[in-house]
């Protein structure tokens, strides 16, 4: 299992953002990430459809809409 997850959704502007932070926070600090489509999982759908992207770490939620890098950084104890 991957320390960072983020729900996204294809043709999302804000998702491709959130992407581009974390792929750049974890790289810094050496932590695993994945990303998940909302809409290929009804239950994940209904509960985090309107707020993604939702950015998950340790498999506790972090953020949703925007990812603060720095933010990222200290869950990731770096």
């Amino acid at each position: 299992m991957s320390r960072v997850r983020v729900l996204v959704r294809d043709g999302c502007h804000l998702c491709d953002e959130a992407v581009a932070v974390v792929d750049r926070v974890c790289a810094e600090v050496g932590a695993d990430w994945e990303t998940a489509d909302v809409d290929e999982d009804q239950g994940l759908r209904e509960r985090y459809g309107d707020q993604v992207p939702v950015t998950f770490v340790d498999g506790k939620q972090h953020d949703f809409w925007r990812v603060d890098a720095v933010r990222l950084r200290a869950a990731l104890g770096g």
